[in-house]
């Protein structure tokens, strides 16, 4: 009974972390583009929230795979770097190509927020190396 309502607490709720992922980072994007009106602080939100949600789904499973897959220090720094390198550039791409006015504003708090959280996590997974 214990390990059935250890897997199924709110807070480990797969479905909980990308909803929140949608509505804070999806947030901060319609904030970040406030001065150029209603539409663009929709598509803001629509973009960076979607963006966001399919990132909390897959991040966390990469930084294991590459941390699983190499060994030694590369183990440490490559699944992180390779997390932001692509976040950064998924972001910015998408970000440009949708039109929001804002980009690099509506990027700094998602990509800072990813970068950090890979950096931890791997750590956390050397730890329990």
């Amino acid at each position: 009974m214990a390990q059935l309502m250890k897997n199924t607490h709110p807070l480990r709720s797969t479905t909980l972390h990308v909803a929140f992922a949608v509505l804070a980072m999806g947030g901060w994007a319609a904030f970040a583009n406030r001065d150029h009106g209603a539409g663009s602080m929709q598509l803001a939100f629509a973009i960076q929230g979607t963006l966001s949600g399919l990132i909390t789904l897959v991040m966390k499973r990469g930084l294991e795979i590459g941390h699983d897959r190499l060994t030694g220090q590369f183990a440490s720094f490559i699944p992180p770097l390779i997390s932001c390198t692509l976040i950064g550039a998924l972001l910015f791409a998408v970000h440009t190509l949708g039109g929001t006015p804002e980009v690099l504003r509506t990027l700094a708090l998602p990509w800072t927020v990813s970068t950090l959280y890979a950096i931890a996590y791997v750590a956390s997974l050397d730890r329990a190396r």
